[in-house]
This record gives structure tokens, sequence and C-alpha cells, in this order.
């Protein structure tokens, strides 16, 4: 597909999207928990319910408050019905405490599809349910804002053995077959030129890598008003991979090592900094996180938030981005009004920060 340039005097096709930062939201969909599960978390889980205690208003406002990245844990549902009955339910029962309200439309969670939630059975409450309502919330927005800086949207895929050990169900795996099923979610919400895939990004190269390598990311002109897909998990990129050598005909970017055909987007949540700044200077799209667990922001610790901003991340995920500040005061912005910025690592004479606007 050939991208096309969206025009705007203030653009211009040097600036590319790996050249801005982005402020985004973790966990993005997070709608905290009903007083009754508070309180039997306080009382069982004390310590677990310290780093979970956070919640975000809907993707809509996140977007109008100038969040500029979502991510959306995923669970695969094949047959329907598999988070209907969470076992948080029976336990505010059993602990004598009043019932809360639904979690979420029942009708919604027995049809097969793709749930949005953090863990199963205990931390299930999501601000849009299923994956297809989040991703046309996103999509009506962008409607809206035809205009707006590109969008990134990541994807962690959950699976495995439950996490706490009073949850019960097993999710499902993701296999090629479930993640074929999950780009085609995506294509039947956005149509084809709202969204940015690798064989965009790859062109002309053999792979996607060595296109990122030599300046592929598209411009802001070509990227605005268009979304790109982020998938999280390392552990499912092979089954991703299965058919599409270096993500050819696929959807969504992979998690990648370094120098891998696929690795163009790479996550460093942890830092280093200095890592993130030379694979941000070698041509990678970088997520990291400004705070985790909610153990900065408690004590007001902007240590972490400032040196991952230094080190040139282009995606910089955050429990408390702007309007959303902690009691503290912590808070993730570069101004009281600006979500975006041009990055500073890679800076450039074109890249103008009042220019950046949607």
């Amino acid at each position: 597909m050939l991208l096309t340039p969206v025009s705007n005097a203030a653009d211009t096709e040097s600036v590319h999207i790996n050249q801005l930062q982005y402020i985004g939201s973790h966990n993005s969909y997070h709608a905290g928990f009903g007083p009754s599960e508070t309180e039997l978390w306080k009382n069982t889980h004390s310590q677990d319910f310290a780093s979970l205690n956070y919640s975000h208003p809907n993707l809509t406002r996140q977007l109008d408050d100038g969040v500029h990245q979502f991510e959306l844990d995923i669970y695969t549902d094949t047959k329907g019905g598999r988070y209907s009955h969470p076992a948080i339910n029976k336990l505010v029962a059993e602990a004598g405490l009043p019932p809360d309200p639904p979690f979420a439309d029942a009708t919604i969670m027995q049809r097969p599809g793709f749930k949005v939630m953090h863990m199963q059975d205990v931390d299930q409450r999501s601000t849009c349910q299923p994956l297809r309502a989040c991703l046309e919330e996103v999509r009506e927005w962008s409607n809206r804002h035809p205009r707006h800086l590109p969008l990134f949207i990541l994807l962690e895929t959950k699976e495995g053995p439950p996490e706490v050990k009073f949850s019960t169900v097993i999710p499902e795996r993701f296999d090629t077959h479930t993640l074929d099923a999950l780009d085609a979610e995506i294509q039947s919400v956005f149509p084809r030129g709202k969204y940015i895939t690798p064989d965009d990004v790859r062109g002309n190269y053999p792979t996607v890598n060595l296109a990122i390598r030599n300046g592929g990311w598209p411009s802001l002109n070509v990227a605005r008003g268009k979304i790109l897909f982020l998938l999280d998990q390392r552990k499912v990129s092979a089954a991703y991979l299965n058919g599409h050598p270096s993500l050819r005909g696929r959807v969504m970017f992979t998690n990648s090592t370094p120098g891998q055909p696929d690795a163009a987007f790479v996550e460093r949540n942890d830092g280093p900094a200095s890592e993130i700044t030379s694979l941000v200077r070698a041509g990678y799209l970088v997520r990291t996180r400004t705070d985790a667990e909610l153990k900065e922001p408690r004590a007001n610790d902007t240590r972490r938030r400032d040196a991952m901003m230094g080190s040139g991340a282009q995606l910089l995920s955050t429990d408390f981005p702007r309007n959303e500040a902690a009691d503290t005061g912590y808070v993730v912005q570069f101004t009281a009004d600006a979500n975006v910025r041009c990055n500073p690592v890679l800076s450039t004479i074109d890249c103008r920060d009042n220019d950046l606007h949607d």
C-alpha cells in the first residue's frame, strides 16, 4: 500500500514518527474495583492491592486529554463465557460483603471474542468490552479528528497460569490461528487506510529491520490520522511470524529482539536509559514505563520518569498521564497542555513542539 501524505504546512517530510515522544497510559482500560472488591483485596491481599489501585477514564476521554498510546490486555475466548463468572464475585459473597455492580454486560461476556481485562477472575473491570468495542471507540475518535498525530495501540496477549492463587480460570493459548483472528479483528474495524503496517514501513527493503535502520519510519505528514498496532509478548512472536517472515502481510509490529528481521519495535520497560538511547539512535521504536507498581507515584519520585523522558524512548507509558495526577501530585506530561514533543535524542531543526497538535 502506498501511504498518502496529509497536507499540512507546519509538517515536513523530514520529520518522522520516531522523532517524536508520545505519552501513553499503562493498562489503559483499567476501571479499578467495586467497593466490596476493594475491601476484599485490602483484607486478603493488601500488598498486591497497593500496586493495582488505579483506574483510567474511558479511551475517548484519554484521547481528548492527549494520550497517544494505549495498552490493552487481551484474553482469547473462542467459545464465549470463559470469563463470565469471575471468582471474586463468589469471594465477595463468602466474605459477607454486598455484591458490586456487574463488571461487564453478561451478554457480551457470553459471546466468543477477545476480552479486555487485567487478571482473570479477580481484576476484570474494563472501560470497554470486548476488544472490538475498544477498537471501535478509538476509530470513532480518530474519524472525528482526521488530522491527529499517530496513535499506538499495544496489545498484550494474556495466557498461562493464573497470577494469583485464588484465580481458577486457565486462559487459552495464543497460537497462529488465534493471532490470525486478532489481525482479522483489527482489519474488520479499521479500513486499510487507517493503520500503518510492517509492509508499509519495509518498503523496498528485504526486512522491516533493515528499513527502520535506514530511516524507514513514515513521516509525520503520512502518519497523521493513522494507528500503529504493536504486539507485546515475545513468547507469541514465533506463532505470529509463522508464514509471515519479517512480518509480511501482518498488521502488528512485534516486540522483537534488535537485529532480527522483524525488529522495528522493542520494549525496555525498565531501561536502562543508556540502552534505550542507543536503540532509538539505531532507528528502533521503543516503549518504556515512567513508573511501575505505583511505587514512584506514591512517593512522588520523578527520577525514573525524568530518566525515561531523557532516554529518547518514543512511547512513555504511565499510570498517571495529564489530567490523571496521583494524590501526591505525580504526573507525566511534557507541559501543562502537551503529551507529545520532539524527541530530545533525535532532534531536528524541522521539528517544532508548537506544530505538534491534533
